[in-house]
Order: structure tokens, then sequence, then C-alpha cells
């Protein structure tokens, strides 16, 4: 009796590993991160570089940049943009379960962690409604994107909207949302996707411009869309924190419409990436500086890149046309003098 009693060594052993992960987070967010933000604001006077929840919120924005145009690459080419905007309510609803359970019961919830549970669920659940139930994709779509934000309303009101202002964060996003934990997990979601994306790559790349064929080959075509799917959510739900819901799904597709223009899919995903990362840091930046919204400030600013790129691109098609018109016009000119034609 005294041995099945006695806690042994495994209690230290437990709160030793519990210590050391909060030791490692530390050490990353506070030791490396904190202080080279640090040592940049005293090289640079900028004092908003020091400060600790600007500190996670360029983190979390450097990992949006990321892991948002890494995965919205694959989504834009395959035509199923919207399916983050479709996840982005399922988080919402998974952040409403969370604040209803802490509010009703004795029982606290990470309701960034609900949201990622849920969001998940809801991306295998449209792709079994399109392997499976017949449904086409944007039926699907529609489907899991009303229920979601059902749920989620039922849930808010279900507690006389004592939820409500707890949820305007999750809906609107916000720079003092972004915790330590959060920033953690994103940080860890941000590795993992990347990990996921860069081992599963050459399927991922099959699947996407000839579904048919890999099917044809032999290749898991199902596993492949659940995995980008689950992906998918995690980028939703990481992202949440600033963007908020309603704008969720644009740092799935504005940077990577902006770099359409680059030839080679590897290429496209680094220009959306760089993309990406100009309109999240530059929309933290003014947004701390003028506070506005994080995340519509955000989108404006990608908006913003995506008609400039476009302009630019445009404008060297119109010269490149310009510059060859008088060349076309000697060329005939010449041609026409050594055939016997008048000089005129």
């Amino acid at each position: 009796m005294t041995t099945l009693l006695s806690p042994g060594p495994a209690t230290p052993s437990v709160f030793g590993q519990v210590g050391s992960v909060d030791g490692i987070v530390r050490f990353l967010l506070d030791d490396v991160w904190g202080a080279g933000l640090d040592l940049l604001a005293g090289l640079s006077g900028i004092d908003m570089l020091a400060s600790p929840f600007m500190q996670r919120a360029y983190l979390a924005a450097l990992c949006i940049a990321v892991i948002g145009p890494l995965v919205g690459s694959f989504l834009v080419h395959r035509e199923v943009a919207m399916i983050g905007d479709t996840l982005a309510h399922s988080a919402f609803a998974g952040v409403a379960a969370g604040l209803f359970v802490n509010a009703t019961l004795s029982v606290t919830v990470a309701p960034l962690l609900t949201a990622l549970l849920v969001a998940a669920v809801a991306a295998l659940l449209v792709q079994t409604l399109v392997d499976y139930a017949g449904a086409y994709r944007d039926t699907s779509l529609a489907i899991v994107l009303t229920g979601s934000f059902a749920v989620g309303s039922v849930l808010v009101t279900a507690t006389d909207g004592g939820i409500a202002v707890g949820i305007n964060a999750y809906l609107f996003g916000s720079l003092a949302t972004v915790s330590r934990t959060n920033a953690a997990i994103l940080l860890v979601m941000g590795v993992v996707v990347t990990a996921a994306v860069t081992l599963a790559y050459r399927p991922l790349v099959y699947v996407t411009f000839d579904e048919v064929g890999a099917r044809a080959a032999g290749l898991p075509v199902t596993r492949y869309n659940q995995l980008l799917a689950v992906l998918t959510a995690g980028v939703v739900v990481g992202a949440m924190q600033i963007m908020g819901v309603i704008l969720v799904a644009a740092m799935l597709v504005i940077p990577v419409a902006a770099a359409t223009s680059v030839r080679g899919f590897k290429r496209s995903i680094g220009a959306a990436a760089c993309a990406g990362l100009l309109a999240t840091t530059t929309g933290v930046t003014l947004s701390y500086l003028y506070d506005i919204a994080a995340g519509g400030t955000i989108v404006l600013v990608a908006i913003g890149i995506y008609a400039a790129i476009k302009a630019g691109v445009r404008g060297r098609r119109y010269v490149s046309r310009r510059r060859r018109t008088p060349d076309r016009a000697v060329s005939a000119a010449t041609a026409a003098t050594s055939d016997g034609g008048d000089d005129k």
C-alpha cells in the first residue's frame, strides 16, 4: 500500500519536463528573439522594438508571412482559396466553444487550442464531403462555413452575451492578444507546417497540378488532400490572433496572387513569402503607430503591394512593346529597300 501511494521519482520528472518546456520557450522568445530585437532597438533608436508585446507581435507576423503563402500557394493553384475563409469561420466556432466552456464550467481551456481542434475537424469534413458524399467542392465549403458560424453564434448567445467581449479580439484581431503562450504555439505551428510541406513537397505539387495523373501513379491523393486541409487549419488558427477571423484568409491568397508573375513554383512561393513578410511587418508597425486594427491594416498593405506589383509588370510589358515596335519598323523598311522598294 505504501508503494502504491508513494509518488516516487515520477512527480519531479513531470515537473522537470514542464519546467524544461517553459525554459525552452523563455530562451527562444526572450534570450534569442527578444534580445535580438532589443539590440536592434538600441542600434536604430526605435523604442517600439524593445516592447515585449510588440516583439511577440512581430514574431507572429513573421510566422504568418512564411506559412501563409507556403500553404496558400497550393490552395490558389488548386482554385480552392476560399477554404481559408471556411476554416476561419470554423475556428470562430472553436473559439466560441472554448470561451463557452470557460464561462459555464470550472475548467480552463485555451480558446486557441479549441479553435485548432475544431478547424482541423472542419478541414477533414470538407474533404470527406468532396470525396465520399458526392458534394461539389464549393458546396461543401458553403455547408461547413455556414454551419460553423451558426454553431459559434449559438454559443455566443447561449451565455447571454457574456463571451461576446472576449470573442471580439478573435473576430477582428489584436496585437495585445498575442501572449507568450500563443506566440510559442504559433512558432511550433510554423515549424510543423514548414517541415510537413518540405517533406511532402513533391507529392503535393503532383496532386496540385495533375490530380488525375497522381491517382494513376498510385499516390494516396486523399491523404495528401487531407494533409493540406489540416495544414491550412493550422495556418488559419495561427493567423487569427493578429488578422482576425474576418480577414484571416487574406494571407493565404493575396501574397500568392502578387507573386503569380514569378516563373517557377518554388520561386513563386519565395516571392509570396517576401510579399507577405513586407505586408505583415508594415501592417503591424502602422497598427501600433496609429492605434488602428492590425488585421485590416495588414490586408490593405498586402493589397497595395499586389496592386504595385501588377502595375509594375504591366508597365514593364508596355515599355518592352514600345521598344520592339520601332525595331520592327526599321526591319520592315530595310527589307523593303533591299527588295528594290521605294525608300520613302
